[in-house]
């Protein structure tokens, strides 16, 4: 009998073993595939200022762009954009579906795409320019940047 409920129990702690083996392994497979994934979808792109009217602001100088990039004056904006003109949260440049995603928030000026004014969320291509306040940046995704 003593037998028999050690060989259980042995039985029992391999049954166990093997389920937080597996579960590890499921575990370490689901990181290493959200890890990959990540960084074949990550967003890459940089803002290059092309035109401004304020003392505070290069042209030339280059914001690096984020997932999800709030333009303004306001300095709580991942860009915050010295211009008299620009609202506090003027604009927002948002990674969605595969490409880059332009739309006003409400500003009394507007946002700027090619010169032309949006209205709604609009789909920004490498090279277009934006236009918040007085301050015109140009969109470049790494196939266009320029390497040191």
């Amino acid at each position: 009998m003593n037998e028999l409920l050690l060989f259980l129990r042995l039985v029992l702690a391999a049954l166990l073993y093997a389920f937080l083996g597996v579960v590890l392994w499921a575990l370490w497979r689901d990181w290493q595939q959200a890890t990959t994934s990540r960084e074949r979808v990550r967003p890459i792109g940089r803002l290059i200022v092309l035109e401004t009217a304020e003392e505070n602001l290069v042209v030339g100088t280059v914001f690096p762009l984020q997932p999800v990039t709030s333009i303004g004056r306001a300095p709580t904006n991942t860009l915050p954009i010295p211009d008299t003109y620009a609202s506090g949260q003027h604009s927002l440049l948002t990674w969605r579906e595969g490409q880059w995603w332009l739309e006003d928030r409400g500003s009394r000026n507007g946002t700027l795409l090619n010169e032309v004014r949006i209205d709604a969320p609009t789909v920004v291509s490498p090279g277009d320019v934006i236009g918040v306040g007085h301050t015109k940046l140009k969109l470049e995704v790494p196939a266009q940047i320029p390497k040191p």
